[in-house]
């Protein structure tokens, strides 16, 4: 009886769900729009999957479309965890808004592991649509702070890291939609908490799966060798394969509408109104023609809605000639990644009706992509839709931003070459390309919630007396404060002067350590401890504002000292890294002190900036400029950034050069070091290295009678140097050694040290210098730069790297010989891509001919690689070479340099802390 009531509640689910697609279909087919006799059928996909998660038995959302609950045995959902970590069904903890749909929004799936929707499938393109709502959900909670997580469907990443919360703007309804060529028998949905983040778990609300046209998107329409690729050799096509997968950016309906999914052609698309991201419209005209008939001769009809084509966005006929004005879109994307933009097009005007009658100039991401754009020569007639396909590159080097806009520019034709000095745009389509099966993108930088002291007050008319009121008397105490505060410095500045002992602007160790020992210390006693000019001290409060309380989601790094903190201070007009010890933990005490003892007198444009630091009760706390571009060694192996070119190479290490130059020369006494490594030099925006992590630093000798300095060994292995190890007795040439091994990593894209490589193959140092002297050193170069090394500027590198790496101490050069030999091969390097060669000489990878100016195509090899060239976004080097380092007595250890340079952007984490 039980089984036989199931199978009875199971068909009638099954009868519900069938009138429910009946009634779908009936309805779009209302509001499909009728042109003249014409009719658009909508496509009719094989599978139109959606699933309400969370909830067993599913519903209706106000489309009105169905979806299926969980218990509906279509698909499989598998935990991978133990019973105790299974995940869980969970319902919104309030009444949604009545903005948001309850179907799928108020139950989601969540859990702190592992969990795979499993989803059988045709083979065939599909659109994958996640449905996401950050929320506070029954017995879990605010969603804000712990949801973070990664979305991969099969070997494919589609999301990383990600935060629902920061990509939605706050407690929004998000969906991401993406385009998969499936050819398997199920599809495998898996959702990954993200491990790096404490207390982290994922979930997801709603997973829709629709089959699409099998010539939809990946197969361009009438061009299938592949699609128009912008900022490549004239007439290079971008290849749509079947492993291409898409991720959704934008679809607009330009002058129209917003088009709901279920007004689309049987595919569920979402097209917004143009209106957010037109920039430039003086102001544009919109012609809408209903009562055109389409003809869909040249692209199938359920290429877009009808509505699409028989709306549009001109710029109004008869523009002149020298008119510079452009109709103008910008669209964020995110930067590294090449997108498909497709582009509707339909003349339905009555007066535009053969060819060369509006003829315009398209610009996607300011590259042309049509220069004379005529709708009627593709499309063969009035009221024909069309679109063109193109691929564009938006790459990284622009301040390695996050996004940046993609725009979209239409320029008309000069009159004496078209009838209408116009331009015309229907609809816009623009999609992420998969780059190695990747699409994740970075999340949006998070934003500190406002204090309530920068928070304006309620403003009700019933209030609007007593605020006066209040206005006046706040102003009289606020002018009487100012008075007193302006009283109290200029008697305090007085009694400065009156003891010059006060204001020697440097900071002595016993001064420092004496503070740092006080377990509760306050504004007044911390900044007592610095000059205020040379280190900034912050409250606690401040810090806790800056970081929005310490929030998970501002964690930018983390290592033995404590977790890294992107911040905002000065109103959020700052961007800072915060770098907490660990609450109550003595470990890092000393390094601590160090940093600030070093970093607060030490000014320069190639070391990193501290800003300021809080001392209160168990915190400890830094404060250094932000570090756009991270670590050195996040760009050079086990990473996702593209590899960079040798000349930037170059240039990062003579920055870090300088930088150490500096320490050991440029000020009044020299200062080692002590952890020279990739992890401690750090990249601005502009690519330019600044050397950073002084809490092992020391003083070198302060007489002449000295050679060395007597501690206990302290570094990070691989980096060490052997003759320090040994003796225990620390030179500035530990500094050179050190950085030998850094420049080993460099030019070979490999890490000090590699545990699983052969026995020989262990530490880099030991085995490059093996190499090196076996005249095999060309195996263990980077291949990407295979071919890209001038030969005289390569001898020059490895040259200064052998002697970096010399056994005796007192063999090895000291900064400014190595500083000297890296602007020596930089300048190779420079001269040759210039096209002006060097003076004869040889090296590993060939002999270098008498100079004479010649082209890159004359060093192009039998594979046809080319020395590459280099873009704006990497520093001068010239610039770099012609540093003036002071000798100055004067104890502030400021240069010139640095007053013109203020670094502007991250004090990166400590990765490494084993070497500790």
């Amino acid at each position: 009886m039980e089984d036989s009531s199931k199978r009875s509640t199971f068909c009638l689910q099954n009868l519900f769900l069938l009138m429910f697609h009946c009634l779908f279909f009936f309805i779009q087919y209302l509001v499909s729009p009728v042109t003249g006799d014409f009719l658009v059928t909508p496509y009719d996909p094989m599978e139109n999957i959606t699933i309400d998660c969370g909830s067993s038995t599913g519903g209706q959302s106000r489309d009105p479309r169905p979806w299926f609950g969980e218990g509906d045995g279509k698909f499989s959902l598998i935990d991978q965890s133990d019973n105790k970590n299974k995940s869980l069904a969970i319902k919104a903890a309030n009444q949604l808004p009545s903005s948001v749909d309850n179907v799928p929004y108020s139950t989601a799936r969540l859990s702190n592991s592992e969990f795979t929707y499993s989803i059988p499938l045709t083979a065939g393109p599909k659109f994958i649509r996640f449905y996401f709502y950050p929320t506070s959900y029954s017995g879990i909670g605010d969603l804000s702070n712990r949801a973070f997580f990664s979305v991969k469907a099969g070997q494919l990443i589609l999301l990383r890291n990600f935060s629902a919360l920061l990509h939605a703007g706050g407690e929004h309804p998000l969906v991401k939609e993406y385009c998969v060529n499936f050819d398997g028998q199920r599809l495998n949905l898996t959702f990954i908490p993200s491990p790096d983040i404490t207390g982290s778990y994922a979930f997801i609300n709603g997973i829709e799966v629709v089959s699409m046209p099998s010539n939809l998107y990946y197969r361009a329409f009438g061009d299938e060798d592949g699609v128009t690729s912008l900022g490549q050799a004239q007439g290079r096509l971008y290849p749509i394969e079947n492993s291409t997968a898409f991720e959704l950016m934008y679809r607009v309906n330009v002058g129209g509408r917003e088009i709901p999914p279920v007004a689309d052609t049987g595919m569920f698309r979402h097209w917004l109104k143009d209106n957010d991201y037109l920039t430039i419209a003086k102001p544009s005209a919109l012609p809408v023609d209903t009562s055109i008939e389409l003809t869909f001769s040249v692209i199938p009809p359920f290429s877009a809605p009808t509505e699409v084509y028989l709306t549009a966005r001109s710029m109004g006929t008869n523009k002149t000639e020298n008119e510079e004005y452009n109709l103008t879109w910008e669209f964020p994307v995110d930067s590294g990644f090449r997108y498909f933009v497709r582009l509707h097009f339909c003349e339905f005007q009555r007066e535009i009706t053969k060819e060369s009658d509006r003829v315009f100039k398209i610009l996607l991401a300011n590259l042309t992509a049509e220069a004379e754009a005529d709708v009627i020569a593709w499309s063969l007639g009035n009221g024909v839709p069309v679109y063109r396909d193109y691929v564009v590159e938006i790459g990284t080097i622009q301040g390695n931003k996050k996004q940046q806009n993609l725009s979209i520019a239409l320029h008309p034709t000069p009159a004496w070459r078209t009838h209408y000095s116009d331009a015309i745009l229907n609809g816009v389509e623009i999609f992420k390309l998969s780059n190695k099966f990747v699409l994740a993108g970075p999340n949006p930088d998070p934003v500190p919630i406002n204090q309530q002291t920068n928070s304006p007050p309620p403003s009700t008319k019933s209030n609007d007396n007593n605020k006066s009121v209040f206005g006046i008397v706040g102003g009289l105490i606020s002018g009487f404060v100012v008075l007193s505060l302006l009283c109290f410095f200029i008697f305090r500045r007085k009694m400065r002067v009156k003891d010059p002992g006060s204001n020697k602007g440097v900071l002595q160790s016993n001064q420092v350590s004496s503070t740092m020992k006080s377990s509760k210390s306050t504004k007044s006693r911390g900044g007592s401890s610095l000059p205020s000019y040379l280190c900034r001290y912050f409250s606690l409060a401040e810090i806790k504002g800056a970081a929005n309380n310490f929030d998970d989601v501002f964690i930018v790094g983390f290592g033995g000292f404590g977790n890294v903190y992107k911040g905002f201070i000065d109103g959020g007009a700052t961007q800072v890294a915060i770098k907490r010890l660990n609450p109550g933990s003595q470990q890092g005490a000393h390094e601590f002190r160090t940093e600030i003892e070093m970093l607060s007198q030490l000014r320069h444009v190639h070391l990193v900036s501290l800003i300021g630091y809080c001392n209160d009760g168990d915190e400890m706390i830094l404060v250094y400029d932000y570090m756009a571009r991270g670590t050195l060694r996040d760009h050079l192996y086990n990473t996702d950034n593209p590899p960079l070119p040798w000349k930037q190479r170059l240039e990062i290490c003579l920055g870090a050069a300088i930088g150490l130059q500096y320490l050991h020369s440029g000020a009044k006494h020299t200062i080692i070091h002590r952890d020279v490594k990739t992890t401690n030099i750090l990249l601005d925006e502009k690519w330019v290295a600044k050397v950073s992590d002084f809490g092992l630093s020391r003083v070198g000798p302060t007489n002449m009678s000295q050679t060395h300095v007597s501690t206990v060994v302290k570094g990070s292995w691989g980096y060490l140097d052997p003759e320090y190890s040994r003796r225990g007795q620390l030179t500035e040439k530990s500094d050179v050694y050190s950085f030998g091994v850094v420049l080993c990593e460099i030019l070979c894209a490999r890490p000090p040290l590699s545990r699983s490589a052969e026995r020989a193959q262990i530490s880099l140092a030991p085995w490059f210098q093996q190499c090196h002297q076996n005249g095999t050193l060309h195996n263990i170069i980077d291949p990407f730069l295979k071919y890209k090394i001038v030969p005289e500027c390569l001898k020059k590198f490895t040259e200064v790297v052998m002697s970096c790496l010399d056994e005796e101490g007192t063999e090895r050069p000291s900064m400014d010989a190595v500083v000297w030999g890296l602007q020596f091969a930089l300048q190779s390097q420079e001269l040759v891509e210039e096209g002006i060669r060097p003076n004869p000489g040889a090296g590993i990878g060939g002999d270098i001919d008498n100079a004479s100016p010649f082209t890159a195509k004359e060093m192009e090899d039998d594979s046809g690689e080319v020395f590459s060239s280099i873009g704006d976004h990497v520093m001068n080097s010239r610039s770099i070479s012609t540093f003036s380092l002071t000798t100055s007595d004067e104890p502030s250890f400021i240069t010139e340099d640095s007053d013109k340079n203020p670094s502007k952007a991250v004090f990166s984490e400590i990765r490494d802390p084993q070497g500790r």
